[in-house]
């Protein structure tokens, strides 16, 4: 059975997608068993950044199904829109207007189940693609990929995660930054999440709303603080008086940042910063066994 780990933060640009791809690297390096790195940032995707390398095989489309309406079969009588949760649909009788707003639509079916003249169709309406990387079987990295200017991040991450191309052992789901349905979406059916921070009042403001979102969602989770120094201690502080575990401290470092800048953090990793992923590896290890 598949051991799922998402890595997720309440804002951007703590660290998140360091973790990631470190985590994807070390595990690969190290651990028998096999993985896969999942970046589910649909709107902005960049873990593949990082390994030049890897090649994208045949790309998968993700369709949404909108309602498309028969103008001459509809009567105009407004059921649809009485039924539509989501305000999407637009019928104005007196000018014979009846149309869909795909931006809206949730794709649930209501209208075309309600509509007494069978007007109403759904048709496919590309808003995304799933990319694997190198291997079609198995790809070591798979991104989702959101048509720019849709808004339904949510559908095509859903459609990332439950890809039959996922089955790896480990699977690493790098989340969208925030609290959004996006996030939920990526860590609904995750085993373990390690939530990224960094010691700011920014930082600490956001992480504390992502604790609530996990423990809303009943979901286990450690805390990895990136860019960690001593400047601000109220981050430690209120982990501590929390009770919630930090897993790993990254300190600070300029040289670090220059490389990941130039997407060369997995060449030439320090050794501090090597010792540091160990500890992580080991401490999700305790919680969710991902090797003997």
């Amino acid at each position: 059975m598949s051991i799922k780990i998402a890595i997720a933060s309440g804002k951007g640009g703590t660290g998140k997608t360091t973790v990631s791809v470190n985590l994807f690297h070390f595990i690969k390096e190290n651990i028998t068993q096999s993985v896969q790195l999942v970046d589910c940032d649909v709107e902005e995707p960049n873990d593949a950044i990082f390994f030049p390398n890897y090649q994208v095989q045949e790309v998968i489309d993700v369709n949404q199904l909108i309602p498309t309406i028969d103008h001459v079969k509809c009567t105009y009588c407004r059921k649809c829109v009485e039924y539509c949760e989501f305000n999407a649909i637009v019928i104005i009788a007196s000018k014979h207007y009846a149309d869909v707003n795909p931006a809206l639509c949730h794709s649930c079916g209501a209208c075309a189940y309600i509509c007494p003249e069978n007007a109403i169709e759904e048709k496919a309406h590309l808003i995304g693609e799933i990319q694997p990387f190198n291997n079609s079987c198995q790809p070591p990295l798979l991104e989702g990929r959101l048509v720019i200017g849709s808004p339904m991040q949510t559908m095509v991450i859903k459609d990332l995660v439950n890809s039959s191309l996922l089955k790896a052992d480990i699977q690493l789901l790098d989340a969208p930054p925030g609290t959004s349905c996006p996030v939920v979406a990526t860590l609904s059916q995750t085993d373990y999440t390690i939530l990224v921070t960094e010691p700011s009042p920014f930082g600490l403001h956001d992480l504390k709303l992502m604790i609530e979102l996990l423990h809303e969602i009943k979901q286990p989770f450690g805390v990895v603080i990136n860019k960690a120094d001593d400047q601000f201690p109220e981050m430690e502080e209120y982990l501590l008086k929390s009770n919630i575990e930090v897993i790993g401290k990254i300190p600070f470092s300029t040289n670090y940042a220059y490389l990941y800048a130039q997407g060369k953090i997995l060449q030439n990793i320090s050794e501090d910063i090597q010792k540091v992923y160990e500890q992580i590896l080991t401490q999700i290890n305790s919680k969710v066994q991902i090797y003997a």
